[in-house]
């Protein structure tokens, strides 16, 4: 083919060729529809595709706007409606088969419809569209026009039908909800009403609900006000409150999936969770079917997910995503599931043909997972036949020098076909290259080589000569994530220039990778590959370029000279020059040449057979070919759209006159056929055609012709090279190391990869195998003298030891090792860091919180000896709002007591008259202010606290009795809350002095605890001194300090910090014994004085006499001077004795003193404490009764809100049924003019009937009576007209019938009516005698009438019709009316309720205990006849009571007095009485009294203290003998009893194991007797003979049901093989 010469390039673009869809292949990716009996459709990308199933003829209709979105047919007017998917959608509605279109319908859609569907009966579409409209639309197709539109803003909708037997009725369902539409119509104007089913619950019940506006079954709350619907106490005031359910009350319901319609106008809804439900349209309700259990039914089919129905006579066919059919028998209220169809795949969609013979069942099966290679014939499309592969396929490929294709697999394998014959396509051979999925497949121009692009990276290069057996010659290492493999094969050269695109995403630029194959690579493979099969770079001249930004797509041109590219980030098409030059390295490309591609996104090149044309291709689904010099576009074809991500990949044959375009997402495949192909483009292609179809004609034969022998080869060889391998691998298994060689699965098959892989380590392992033997020996030997040594090692001194990683040879792992455990140890450093830092993050949260942030921290006080803890007011510092808000509320109450205090002095002048008056007013003053002093400082019953114990002021509160708005409520909370503060203040002041004053007592006990600890030592007594301290409550400080003893874990101390204390240690150390000096005089002073200069007071308890030397001799050998010495000596150990003893008993005396100051002030303190707790409970008491006041008003100020909320709710949604009502009233208006207007030309149009009839003898005078009444009789005469019978088939298998009300029939039935006129019209009916000119005058009369009575006929239908549209619209007047007065009737309701609770306040009184008194301690919560009065006025009546009663009882008083002298009197002589007799008694007491000795010894002895001191020493000698006695008796008793213990022992386990004993035999004595009882006269062997024969009969039924089971087991297994044999996949012709 000659490039170079000049092209004639106007010779046909004047002509202007251009591309025409021939055909279309595509799978439905939406449900499939009937337009006929015997037609299907269904969209496919831009195209419809209608299919004939008798004669499988295919049709097309193409959108020219895109993509199709959704599709309807009517199947009585043959018509199809599809919308496209652009922005503003539009509706195209074409004939069937003629594809012509009948209209066009624009509505007011933005993005995209959604559902479409004809009604059964008349010309009416439905459409509803999603997001932003969700609108639902009713067109008059015919006309082009909308009759009515309804929008529900968020409502998805999955499916909407018309009823079939009123087209009046729609049903639109969703997963979640369940609406039936109806359309009403009055004259020319149709109006949509929406219907909600109620569904039931998840469980199959029904909720019952309750009305959410104005629920009546709402408690009545007598103290705390009205109870309030739940959306007034959420704060809802719109429309939301309408249908405000809380989380609690709300139920899973019934998910439907799918419904259908009856011919009785009922709904049957298939739900998600299995329930069949049938609604009634008209009202709605709801019911629930029951299953009737059949015990019969195969198991393992179950209803699943239910997805899809049908309606049949007697039930519905049901499918879901198990691959059954189910068909549902319903009768009454119950159905039966029965197996209908078996498909195998999950069922999609399910419809029936119109004349119900036919069922269409659509499923998801995909072609393209099985792995299925089709044939499609290029004339027109039919597929010539199939083969599955039974793998899922990437990438196909077909081979230019014969007749074979190449499929690519995800398994990494290659299939090649035979398909010379098409209709017996055949898998003749498989190669596997590697394990890497298969992403590109490319033959080269003259089909030389086969090109394989996987997804690591590699291409391997395939002889795609079928003689070769498709041998893989080597493979290329390119870049990752391989875009685009270009080839230029010319015929005049002997090589084959590869150009590989690949990405470098990490610097935003693309590498092209060129390198050459010689056509006799086939004989010279060897050399040109390694051992590993990879060929290398510098025998095919491998060379490299980078482009300085990202292409999607590159070809080579087939000079070699350039490179075009599509631009990947910009709408560019490029050429770029190669360099003539050779080059090492990597080369950057310049742009040469740049053309807007004028496609959307990113997009590929390919070049035409010849070379002469450039394809491109992007999302935007146009198909542009233009020329490879200039670049522009000469043809361009929409095949695909935007919406389906544009073309995937585009084929031109070899002679360029066909064009396979295939889709992207859309599945679809277009063959495109040239229109006026001709001049220069034709003949340049066809010529270079010519040429490669003579270069190849002897090879394509030969190849052909080996083709046929090639599958019996294929297997044999590849069976003895498999066996080959295996036999290699075991061999080099126990040659080679596992390191070199991994072991291979025997079973699973090689990669040719790794088969190279492994003969290369075959052949090094043999060519370098006495190298290892010896290094492995050298290795044994180093091991050896390396444990030699390390077990000398062992065993020398630990100064010369060397450490264990000394001995390691491997440095590099050890050091690897090590870093490994260094960037553990880091790791885990950084989590516990990270970690702490956590929790340090949170405590610091929790510390400025609780801590930081209050002013006033919360601590403690306990008592030193009584359970007493007094807690503070933990109390934050008051912000600068609240305390802006608590001024402006101040000085609001100031200015509010000095106006009320200026209209008192206004009202004063103004009534001062006289000057006596006048000063009677000053006393009247006077009195009012202590009247006023007395309510401003309010009793703590009527101020409902006790915050005036506390000194704060309650001036500026106002009463309780007065807080009617909210302001005041507002107010008031401000300032109980600043009362709060400052009761807080107060006793956090005084808890304040309280721990100042703790802290002063224990450092006082301390001062004294330091004495006394000297006292204790001097005395050398054990008492533990008594030290009180703070506890962690009262220091709550402490606990945000961790010491040291608090730290459990062992403290890591760095060597460097150990280095630093031992020095600082030492270096202390150090200066202490310069600072100290020579200690000479110390030990002087103590060998000389004993270690002081003077002796004190406190060292006479440990100052020692000592003794004489001669007291070492015995005493007879005394002289006298030394007997002098003794008594000295003895009189000075006396006198220190006295000394000793009296400062002994003076030290007592001191610390005693010093215990009791400590114990007193301590429970001084404690008994201050204890006060200040009584404080603290009367302060938190007034907090909380403040809080309490607070929490009431809060409470009436959010009822006020819930109130305010219910009434603005009311306001709002009484606006609505308003203009509701405004709406229905000019609506009904305008339905009573519309009436009027038609009435009146009903009328007028029944009068001319009438008038017609009247007037038929006038016109006809003229003629003789008797042929007038002739004439008359066939005047009132109609023509029969007989309806069509349905076949008997057809009517027994189609449920619906005919369709009611179809404007179609309405024609039909009239035209057949004019047909029988014509008829009755004919001479043949005309009467004998009549003049034929009078006969056509009454044949015109008549046919006149006819018409005008048709016309009557639909104009009553008209006027009924319009008579019931105002009915509804009165009813629904009515009905909002109702509501309107009920929401009036609410209102005002309500604002009662709002008034009596804003009268009737809560207030809060302090009572006294004792002052109420209940009768049975029955409380009552209700006072309706009760009224709150002061209690001054019952003072008053008690004041006047209570004199009165005091007069009674002085009158009283003296009567008592009177009778009380009188018994004065008397008891005073009874009383002298007494005494003399007790007188007497103590006389002769006195003379009888006994004086015994001991008491004449006490009177008598000076010394009586003494001897008793003495007879008590005597006593205490005496008493410790007995004990001393006592106690030696007490030993021996013990011993005695251990003895008897030890005895007692050995008799207990004796008699136990006697007990024992005697229990076994007293069994076994038992046993024996009862078996005795048992056999009685039977003998046992006659017994054991009987077992042993029931055990045998056992023995042999269980063999029996064995045999049969085994049996059994074998029929299903054969069962299950069949069953399985079953699943394998079928050609089915489509």
């Amino acid at each position: 083919m000659a490039h170079g010469r000049e092209r004639e390039e106007n010779a046909y673009a004047s002509v202007g060729p251009s591309l025409s869809v021939r055909w279309v292949q595509g799978f439905p990716k939406q449900n499939v529809h009937f337009v006929n009996d015997s037609t299907i459709c269904y969209p496919c990308g831009n195209f419809v595709i209608f299919i004939n199933i008798e004669t499988k003829k295919k049709t097309v209709l193409q959108c020219m706007n895109g993509v199709v979105g959704v599709v309807a047919t009517n199947v009585p007017y043959e018509v199809v409606a599809f919308s496209d998917r652009r922005l503003k959608p539009l509706i195209y509605i074409y004939n069937f088969p003629g594809l012509t279109r009948r209209t066009k319908l624009k509505g007011s859609v933005l993005l995209d419809y959604t559902l479409l569907s004809f009604s059964y009966c008349g010309t009416y579409l439905a459409s509803y569209s999603s997001l932003p409209e969700f609108e639902l639309a009713l067109w008059k197709w015919e006309s082009s026009v909308i009759l009515c539109k309804k929008s529900q803003p968020g409502v998805d909708v999955s499916c909407m039908t018309f009823n079939p037997m009123n087209w009046r009725q729609l049903c639109l369902s969703s997963p979640s909800a369940l609406t039936v539409w109806t359309v009403e119509k009055s004259n020319q104007e149709h109006y949509l009403k929406a219907k909600s089913v109620k569904l039931p619950m998840e469980d199959g019940s029904f909720y019952n609900e309750t009305d959410v506006i104005f629920p009546t079954s709402l408690p009545k709350d007598l103290i705390y006000g009205p109870v309030l619907p739940l959306s007034a106490i959420a704060g809802l005031v719109g429309e939301e409150a309408e249908t405000f359910r809380p989380k609690d009350d709300l139920y899973p319901l019934l998910h439907p999936t799918m419904h259908c319609w009856t011919p009785t106008n009922d709904l049957y809804i298939g739900c998600e969770e299995g329930h069949l439900l049938m609604v009634n349209a008209e009202t709605l309700k709801v019911t629930i079917l029951n299953k009737i259990e059949d015990t019969t039914s195969r198991e393992g089919c179950h209803l699943i997910n239910p997805v899809t129905m049908a309606y049949q006579k007697g039930g519905v066919l049901i499918s879901g995503i198990d691959g059954f059919v189910y068909s549902f028998i319903i009768k009454d209220l119950h159905y039966k599931i029965e197996d209908f169809l078996q498909v195998e795949e999950p069922v999609e969609h399910m419809i029936f043909s119109p004349s119900y013979q036919m069922l269409l069942i659509q499923t998801e099966k995909t072609l393209t997972h099985s792995g299925e290679v089709c044939v499609w014939c290029l004339e027109d499309g039919t597929c010539a036949s199939r083969i599955c592969l039974n793998t899922p396929a990437t990438v196909l490929a077909s081979s230019p020098s014969s007749f074979s294709a190449a499929v690519g697999t995800q398994e990494g394998s290659i299939h090649f076909l035979d398909v010379r014959d098409p209709e017996t396509p055949r898998a003749v051979y498989k190669v596997f290259p590697s394990e890497w999925s298969v992403q590109h497949l490319l033959y080269d121009q003259r089909g030389i080589y086969l090109l394989v692009g996987t997804s690591e990276g590699c291409i391997f290069i395939i002889n795609a000569n079928p003689s070769s057996l498709f041998q893989i010659l080597g493979f290329v290492e390119v870049g990752k994530d391989i875009l685009q493999i270009s080839t230029v094969s010319l015929l005049e050269t002997d090589i084959v220039e590869v150009m590989v695109l690949s990405p470098l995403p990490e610097t935003g630029r693309s590498r092209l990778e060129i390198f050459t194959l010689p056509t006799t690579l086939p004989q010279v493979s060897t050399s040109f590959a390694d051992e590993r099969g990879r060929l290398r770079d510098e025998l095919i001249a491998k060379f490299l370029y980078e482009i300085e930004h990202t292409l999607s797509s590159a070809v080579l041109d087939y000079q070699s000279h350039q490179v075009y590219g599509f631009c990947n980030q910009v709408p560019y098409i490029c050429s770029y020059r190669l360099p003539e030059k050779e080059h090492s390295g990597i080369c950057i490309l310049k742009p040469y040449q740049k053309v807007q591609s004028k496609h959307y996104g990113p997009g590929m090149l390919s070049l035409s057979p010849h070379g002469l044309w450039l394809t491109t291709i992007a999302k935007g689904g146009i198909l542009c070919i233009r020329d490879v010099h200039t670049l522009e576009t000469f043809a361009r074809s929409r095949s695909h759209s935007h919406q389906g991500h544009g073309i995937q990949s585009v084929r031109i044959s070899m002679d360029g006159k066909n064009i396979l375009v295939n889709g992207r997402n859309d599945g679809t495949l277009v063959y495109l056929r040239w229109r006026r192909f001709g001049g220069n483009l034709a003949s340049e292609i066809l010529e270079y055609c010519q040429k490669l179809l003579i270069s190849l004609s002897n090879t394509m034969d030969e190849e052909n012709d080996y083709l046929s022998i090639l599958k019996r080869e294929s297997l044999n060889l590849g069976s003895t090279s498999e066996h080959t391998i295996n036999e290699d691998t075991k061999k080099l298994s126990i040659d080679s190391s596992q390191e070199e060689l991994t072991q291979v699965d025997n079973s699973k098959e090689i990669p040719w990869l790794q088969q190279r892989s492994q003969e290369a380590i075959r052949k090094e392992v043999k060519l370098f195998s006495k190298k290892r033997k010896e290094i492995k020996t050298g290795i044994k030997a180093l091991a050896k003298t390396v444990l030699t040594m390390m077990e000398e090692n062992e065993a020398i001194d630990n100064i010369a030891k060397l450490g264990q990683k000394e001995f390691s040879l491997d440095l590099e792992e050890l050091e690897r090792l090590h870093n490994e455990n260094e960037e553990e140890v880091a790791k885990i450093r950084k989590d516990a860091e990270m970690h702490n830092l956590a929790k340090a993050y949170l405590a610091e949260l929790i510390k400025e919180e609780c801590w930081n942030a209050m002013a006033v921290k919360g601590r403690a006080l306990k008592c030193f000896h009584m359970p007493y803890v007094v807690e503070n007011f933990p109390m934050k510092e008051r912000t600068d709002e609240e305390l802006k808000e608590l001024k402006r509320v101040l000085q609001q109450k100031k200015i509010e007591a000095e106006c009320l205090k200026l209209q008192k002095e206004i009202v004063e002048v103004q009534s001062a008259i006289t000057l006596v008056k006048k000063h009677r007013e000053e006393e009247d003053e006077e009195e009012e202010e202590d009247v006023a002093v007395k309510t401003n400082n309010l009793p703590n019953y009527l101020l409902g606290s006790l915050s005036t114990d506390f000194g704060v002021h309650a001036s500026l509160l106002s009463g309780q009795l007065e807080l009617h708005s909210r302001e005041e409520k507002i107010n008031q909370i401000i300032l109980l809350k600043d009362v709060i503060y400052k009761v807080k203040t107060i006793f956090n002041n005084e808890f304040d002095a309280a721990y100042k004053q703790k802290e002063f007592e224990i450092a006082r006990v301390k001062e004294r605890n330091v004495r006394i600890q000297e006292i204790i030592l001097d005395l050398d007594l054990e008492e533990v001194v008594w030290q009180p301290e703070f506890d962690d409550c009262e220091k709550p400080e402490r606990t945000l300090v961790v010491e040291n003893k608090e730290i459990t874990a062992h403290r890591f101390v760095n060597p460097w910090q150990k280095n630093k204390t031992q020095f600082t240690v030492t270096s202390k150390m150090e200066q202490w014994l310069l600072t100290r000096g020579p200690d000479t005089r110390h030990r002087a002073l103590m060998d000389m004085m004993g270690g002081v200069l003077e002796v004190k007071k406190e060292d006479i308890l440990r100052m020692v006499i000592p003794q004489p030397a001669f007291m070492a001799k015995p005493d007879a050998v005394w002289s006298e001077e030394e007997r002098k010495q003794f008594k000295e000596y003895e009189k000075k150990v006396k006198e220190l004795n006295e000394e000793r003893e009296k400062y002994r008993k003076s030290l007592e005396a001191e610390m005693k003193k010093l215990q009791n100051s400590i114990q007193e002030s301590t429970q001084n303190f404690d008994e201050h404490l204890k006060r200040l707790f009584e404080r603290r409970v009367k302060a938190e008491m007034v907090v909380n009764q403040e809080e309490l006041k607070i929490n009431n008003l809060v409470f009436s100020l959010l009822l006020d809100e819930e109130i305010s909320s219910r009434e603005a709710f009311l306001n709002n949604y009484l606006i609505k049924k308003q203009a509701e009502k405004n709406q229905t009233s000019e609506a009904i208006q305008k339905a009573k003019e519309d009436l009027d207007t038609y009435r009146e030309h009903y009328d007028n149009l029944l009068a001319e009937d009438k008038v017609l009839d009247r007037s038929f003898k006038k016109e006809f005078s003229e003629i003789p009576s008797h042929q007038v009444d002739i004439l008359y009789k066939l005047f009132k005469r109609r023509p029969r007209i007989q309806k069509q019978k349905i076949h008997s088939d057809t009517a027994s298998i189609v449920p619906f019938g005919e369709r009611p009300e179809s404007g179609k029939l309405n024609k039909d039935a009239f035209s057949q009516l004019m047909k029988a006129m014509d008829d009755l019209d004919n001479i043949s009916n005309m009467p004998e005698g009549l003049d034929p000119l009078v006969w056509d005058h009454f044949c015109q009369t008549r046919r006149a009438k006819v018409e005008n009575e048709q016309k009557v006929k639909q104009k009553a239908a008209v006027l009924m019709e319009m008579v019931a549209f105002l009915r509804r619209r009165t009813e629904e007047d009515e009905k909002l009316q109702q509501e309107i007065e009920k929401v009036f009737h609410e209102r005002i309701v309500l604002q009662e309720e709002k008034v009596r609770f804003q009268l009737n306040l809560t207030i809060q009184i302090l009572l006294k205990q004792g002052q109420v008194e209940l009768e049975n301690f029955q409380l009552l919560l209700e006072y309706p006849d009760a009224i709150l009065i002061n209690k001054s006025i019952i003072e008053d009546l008690n004041c006047v009571i209570r004199a009165q009663g005091q007069k009674k009882v002085a009158s009283m008083m003296e009567s008592k007095d009177v009778h009380k002298g009188i018994f004065q009197i008397e008891w005073e002589h009874k009383k002298m009485e007494m005494e003399m007799e007790d007188l007497n008694q103590k006389a002769w007491d006195i003379q009888m009294l006994f004086f015994s000795r001991d008491r004449q010894k006490y009177l008598n002895e000076p010394n009586y203290e003494t001897l008793i001191a003495i007879q008590i020493g005597i006593m205490e000698q005496t008493i410790a003998v007995l004990d001393k006695t006592h106690k030696k008796n007490v030993e021996n008793c013990k011993k005695l009893l251990k003895k008897l213990g030890r005895y007692s022992n050995q008799k207990d386990i004796a008699n136990y194991t006697l007990s024992c004993n005697l229990r076994e035999e007293l069994v076994a004595v038992s046993e024996r007797k009862d078996i005795c009882n048992a056999i009685g006269s039977q003998l046992t062997c006659e017994k054991i003979a009987k077992e042993q024969y029931e055990n045998m009969m056992h023995q042999q039924k269980l063999t029996n049901i064995s045999k049969q089971q085994a049996e059994q087991i074998s029929i299903l297994q054969a069962e299950v093989e069949r069953l399985r044999m079953k699943t394998f996949p079928t050609l089915v012709q489509m």
